[in-house]
């Protein structure tokens, strides 16, 4: 009995020395995603102004190159074998592929779009709408978004899809003086049918079918950008009252470093010499929504007056020969502006010396929301997509559209 009791404690003696220097392993952690039927008036397809009042299109189904302009008042659809002269137009693909679409027959075959087309006439020009279901919708809309990318970051392309198609549905009948919900541009989301479309890019949009975020019951406005460089911004920045899911906050690692920083705009410059500055700053005035002045011929000083939440400007004073002027929020960004690019964001310090003025500044983009590159870092570090969201949405909920077959 001694010795039956010896090996017993010498057994639970190393059983309990191994579990105390046992460190286990952490397993996945699967949130809850509610599920709910889709609502009535969201089961439907998404309607997208590809071309919005354009002189001429051209329309490969297939088989046939198809003009597509306007003539006597009415939408022309001629080919070599027919012609189609209507007030408005509905063509369809002549099975279940894909049709061709673009402003140029150079371009034409670049650009491929599922479901079907409704051709308008509005001020005496063609409106092309590419009607699609929503998830189809998304396949020409996430790698435009966030990128392509690889296995490593796959969680990152799931949380652009459910961002993107928040967005969408959020939308519907948005734009509907022009007949369609959303524009194709980043007017609302950039997309361009299935030319960048891969295989990991549509699994993320297919492992998250029907997985939309709310706030309060209320689909949440899910803005995006791409480098927040360490800090994101409020909806203050576009003079909106606050949001709660839209907060500024810190977007830093462990070693407290912007999750974005591999982005090649976490850090930036931009010099302009004075006379430059008077230029742009005339030129921009009304797209920048300036307020004072806008007729002068020299720059005395520019002053940032006050700061986002943030830390983006919420105000900038700019005083000239003839008086001051100023300009609020992400507008800053439109004063700057060089043929079509704008600042790359409202984050920055400026400085003169001598006749330049520098800019040091930092992020892509508006700050708002989501930081893509943020997201990409995120998932490569191993967080969930579900993760990824909440921490750039507060207080939300995921939820899962179904339909009655599903």
């Amino acid at each position: 009995m001694k010795l039956q009791s010896l090996l017993i404690l010498l057994f639970v003696f190393i059983v309990s020395t191994w579990a105390s220097s046992f460190t286990p392993i952490a397993l996945p952690h699967f949130e809850e995603v509610l599920q709910k039927p889709i609502p009535a008036d969201l089961d439907r397809p998404i309607r997208v102004g590809l071309f919005v009042q354009v002189p001429k299109l051209f329309l490969f189904n297939g088989t046939d190159t198809i003009t597509v302009q306007v003539q006597k008042g009415k939408i022309l659809l001629k080919s070599d074998k027919h012609e189609v002269l209507e007030d408005m137009v509905e063509f369809y693909p002549q099975d279940s592929s894909s049709m061709s679409l673009s402003t140029s027959k150079k371009d034409l075959h670049r650009f491929r779009y599922h479901g079907y087309f409704v051709f308008l006439l509005q001020n005496n020009l063609v409106t092309a709408i590419n009607v699609v279901d929503v998830e189809s919708y998304l396949y020409g809309v996430v790698p435009y978004e966030i990128g392509t990318l690889d296995s490593s970051r796959f969680d990152a392309l799931k949380a652009q899809a459910v961002a993107a198609r928040t967005y969408a549905y959020s939308h519907f009948n948005s734009r509907d003086a022009l007949q369609f919900d959303v524009y194709a541009d980043t007017r609302d989301q950039v997309y361009q049918g299935l030319a960048s479309s891969t295989p990991l890019t549509e699994a993320a949009i297919n492992q998250t079918k029907g997985e939309v975020m709310f706030f309060e019951g209320e689909f949440i406005q899910a803005y995006y950008h791409s480098t927040c460089s360490g800090h994101t911004e409020s909806i203050e920045a576009w003079g909106q009252k606050p949001k709660g899911f839209l907060k500024a906050k810190p977007d830093l690692d462990q070693n407290g470093k912007a999750w974005c920083q591999e982005s090649s705009y976490n850090q930036w410059t931009k010099q302009f010499k004075t006379q430059e500055l008077v230029a742009l700053f005339k030129q921009n005035f009304t797209a920048a929504k300036a307020k004072g002045v806008s007729r002068f011929s020299k720059i005395n000083s520019i002053k940032i007056k006050n700061k986002l939440p943030g830390g983006r400007i919420d105000k900038l004073s700019v005083s000239t020969d003839k008086g001051t002027f100023e300009v609020q929020g992400d507008r800053v960004r439109w004063l700057f502006k060089m043929g079509a690019s704008i600042l790359p964001s409202a984050s920055f310090s400026i400085q003169k010396q001598g006749s330049t003025w520098v800019l040091n500044g930092k992020g892509f983009g508006h700050g708002i929301g989501m930081c893509q590159m943020g997201a990409r870092a995120r998932a490569k570090a191993g967080q969930s997509y579900t993760h990824i969201l909440k921490h750039y949405y507060d207080g939300i909920t995921i939820e899962k559209f179904t339909q009655e077959n599903e």
